[in-house]
């Protein structure tokens, strides 16, 4: 294993079936997804922003407890920073929250070149808008990931359960680079479906996140269970699925309200109790994603002069709720 001291004489070549891949924002989500594409033998670089995650892993590699089988893997470098000059990527999958105050134009710059694939692994809407005006002749993928995984301590995570992902050219399409992405991926065990409409699964993923992510954060540190054993949570829960399905429809991208519901329900009831993502970061004392998941859904319902009267005030109470500390 490498770090940015010895990068350049011991980096080797790439192919599509061992292509070189720098994961930007390995916590969590992607550091597992970074594993699975090591495990399919990409070589697989890593970029932390925590300290303690960088220290751990360049140290130790990153563990993973999966209900699909521990494993372990020692990235092929470690950065503390996204590198420049002198490395050079095929892919960047930036796995990093998709936050107001985040330029990940500006992250990734470092390490864009000519031929260099962008792909997003994000949660929200709108995330890909400024990158590929930031970078209008690169290759932009938008990829969601259907997955419950939690950092427990630096470079050890743990996976509870799901982990498909859903791939696709931004704004709509599919090529041979989303293929050879998704091949990777199925290689190594990972459920991974190409879309040519992606940002219309992005509305599907809403459904979800827009209900429970800020619920288990207002409703007093909720786990899923806790918000699915309780009858007016859960019917909280279906009138925000069913305004994120209005508002879909409005921009074009038509949902089954009855059926989205029931799916989203149905799944959750059947998960093993866990812990949203948008819980875990208020827990640790992260900035949340707010904004792409709660601020999108409310701006476009106000462009469409929809009423929205759950997403309004979840989104309302959830910004007072994560005000920054004055004194």
């Amino acid at each position: 294993m490498n770090d940015e001291g010895n990068l350049r004489p011991r980096y080797p070549g790439s192919s599509p079936q061992n292509p070189r891949i720098l994961v930007v924002g390995a916590g969590a989500i992607g550091g597992y997804y970074a594993g699975k594409l090591a495990q399919s033998g990409a070589i697989v670089s890593t970029v932390h922003h925590s300290q303690a995650d960088y220290d751990a892993v360049r140290t130790h590699g990153i563990h993973v407890e999966s209900i699909h089988g521990d494993f372990h893997y020692h990235p092929f470098s470690v950065h503390r920073e996204v590198p420049g000059a002198s490395f050079s990527a095929d892919t960047i999958l930036v796995a990093v929250k998709a936050l107001p105050d985040l330029d990940v134009a500006e992250l990734i710059r470092p390490a864009v070149r000519e031929h260099t694939v962008i792909v997003l692994l994000q949660n929200g809407l709108g995330n890909e808008e400024l990158i590929a005006k930031a970078f209008p002749r690169n290759t932009l993928i938008s990829g969601l990931a259907f997955i419950c995984v939690s950092r427990i301590r630096p470079g050890v995570l743990r996976h509870l359960c799901y982990g498909r992902l859903s791939i696709g050219l931004y704004p709509r399409g599919v090529d041979d680079h989303v293929r050879g992405l998704s091949t990777l991926f199925e290689s190594s065990g990972v459920s991974c479906a190409v879309c040519t409409d992606i940002i219309g699964e992005r509305w599907k993923k809403l459904v979800w996140n827009a209900a429970f992510n800020p619920i288990s954060v207002l409703g007093h540190q909720a786990t899923t269970r806790d918000m699915m054993d309780s009858g007016v949570v859960r019917t909280l829960i279906e009138n925000v699925m069913r305004e994120v399905c209005r508002l879909a429809r409005a921009e074009g991208y038509p949902l089954d309200e009855e059926a989205m519901v029931a799916k989203n329900m149905g799944e959750t009831d059947r998960m093993e109790s866990y812990k949203t993502s948008m819980l875990l970061d208020f827990e640790a004392g992260r900035p949340l994603e707010v904004e792409a998941i709660l601020g999108y859904a409310s701006r476009v319902a106000r462009k469409h002069g929809i009423a929205a009267p759950c997403l309004n005030t979840l989104h309302a109470l959830l910004t007072l709720a994560t005000r920054p500390k004055v004194g």
